[in-house]
């Protein structure tokens, strides 16, 4: 006879935790995010000699200096 019980893992108690796992998780993230972009948003930055930027160049991100 198999013992079957609905508190079990694979039953509600399994889906309420895999649940409260991802909510906490997202939470988590949705902080971390919110963090970093409530600090670039404080970054300001100037462009200097923008008529020698190239259209495709890695040396575009010189011409980029922090303000702050």
């Amino acid at each position: 006879m198999e013992n079957r019980s609905i508190f079990a893992l694979d039953g509600i108690t399994g889906m309420l935790i895999a649940t409260v796992l991802l909510l906490s998780i997202l939470g988590f993230l949705t902080i971390l995010g919110l963090g970093a972009q409530q600090h670039n948003a404080a970054n300001f930055y100037q462009i200097e000699n923008e008529k020698e930027i190239k259209m495709i160049s890695t040396d575009n991100a010189a011409h980029k200096i922090d303000v702050k």
